[in-house]
């Protein structure tokens, strides 16, 4: 199928690579909101099935572990087919998945429809997508565009989890989930007129740099991967992801909530909590894609997980309360901001033109460290009584974090190496 004509002022006031990353944070801000769902609805969906904590925290992990395997099958598709025909099929298995799971009654439905097929619909629009544009469309200002990206997230959860909590309480989940439903469903013709593959589209080069004076467009490496794995930079890079995954969207985007109401808060309490993590996030993420074009990304990434380590070790000694606010600015503050340095070590050492590939395997390591975190984080919960553990837990692994980053080849080094 022949791609629509873009518009005409595309490549005459406005680089359309904006246009782009205009839809790609649309698309970003709907995979946020339906990931966010699962720790959500955690508590409704316990009342209202008669399941056990620990096997709706099941399903939410397969969610979590096939969003980060779709991740480098999303980037292989990508880098040979373009992240508009992988973004709009996404979106319409988002508004399958959801659709579906309204339906479901048993452990067995909910494993397959809001965990593994919710997975693979958020995993093939917002696991890569935004690398992908972003190191597609941009170079000078690659780290800030990915910091959008990033930022993105952090809207969607700001913007959907107090709706989602609004929307339990008012309409219960399954109305809730139908409301996901029917706006991926709106979003994916908008991402299919929109979204370019490349500049190239457009008669442009990265930047909006005319194509005449541009050098020629790098190419993927079909080989990429087998350079990746006998590379030790990879190794740093997914291991330092998986631990993002289980410190973020593990431990506390899936179980943050039902630990406030441990210590007797309510949902609308802690979905306020949440919403502050989202606003401080947003501005974190946006910091470090500018600091990122500037900075050793090496550094940034031992900051962040230091930063993170020391907030979750702090969370079992603060009071319930609004003093639950200081956590929720600090861990904010570095929730995604882990991204655009990543993307940014991935492109640098083998190439912009292999970054869905291999960022795609980096961010399937990320998912199963989240994937993890969030079925051990209701096991410990069962088997304990309290998340205390499985948040010291947490801190420890940031803090191992932190050290592996610092590994990562130096930008001096890396210019040497890579292709």
């Amino acid at each position: 199928m022949n791609d629509p004509t873009p518009p005409r002022f595309s490549t005459q006031r406005l680089f359309y690579g904006w246009v782009v990353v205009g839809v790609t944070v649309l698309a970003l801000l709907i995979s946020a909101g339906a990931r966010s769902a699962p720790g959500v609805f955690l508590l409704p969906m316990e009342e209202s099935l008669g399941l056990s904590r620990s096997t709706l925290s099941l399903s939410a992990s397969l969610g979590l572990l096939v969003f980060g395997l779709a991740a480098p099958l999303s980037g292989r598709l990508m880098d040979r087919f373009g992240p508009r025909r992988v973004a709009t099929v996404g979106l319409l298995l988002v508004t399958l998945s959801f659709a579906l799971t309204t339906l479901s009654r048993s452990a067995l439905g909910l494993h397959l429809t809001w965990g593994l097929l919710s997975g693979l619909g958020t995993g093939l629009v917002g696991s890569v997508l935004g690398a992908t544009v972003a190191t597609r469309w941009f170079v000078r200002r690659r780290g800030l565009v990915t910091g959008i990206f990033g930022a993105a997230t952090s809207a969607g959860q700001l913007l959907f989890i107090p709706l989602l909590t609004g929307w339990a309480q008012n309409l219960g989940w399954t109305g809730g989930t139908w409301i996901i439903a029917a706006v991926a469903l709106v979003l994916a013709p908008l991402v299919w007129w929109l979204l370019r593959d490349s500049p190239a589209q457009v008669g442009l080069r990265p930047d909006g740099d005319p194509v005449s004076t541009a050098a020629p467009a790098p190419q993927p490496d079909p080989r990429v991967m087998g350079r990746a794995v006998r590379h030790r930079d990879f190794w740093l890079l997914a291991a330092t992801f998986f631990v993002c995954g289980a410190t973020s969207n593990g431990i506390i985007g899936t179980h943050f909530i039902a630990y406030c109401g441990d210590m007797g808060l309510t949902p609308g309490f802690a979905a306020g909590m949440l919403a502050v993590m989202g606003a401080f996030n947003f501005v974190g993420t946006l910091a470090s894609g500018y600091f990122t074009d500037r900075v050793d990304p090496r550094f940034l990434l031992g900051m962040y997980y230091a930063f993170r380590g020391v907030s979750l070790a702090l969370l079992p000694f603060v009071p319930p309360g609004y003093s639950l606010t200081l956590f929720a600015v600090l861990f904010g503050l570095d929730y995604i901001a882990t991204v655009p340095p990543t993307i940014a070590l991935t492109a640098d050492t083998f190439g912009r033109a292999n970054v869905g590939t291999v960022y795609g395997w980096i961010f399937c390591s990320h998912q199963v460290g989240a994937a993890l975190a969030s079925w051990l984080g209701g096991v410990s919960r069962d088997a304990l009584g309290s998340y205390s553990a499985a948040m010291i837990a947490a801190a420890v692994l940031a803090g191992a974090a932190a050290v592996l980053a610092l590994g990562v080849t130096a930008p001096a080094r890396r210019s040497q190496v890579a292709r």
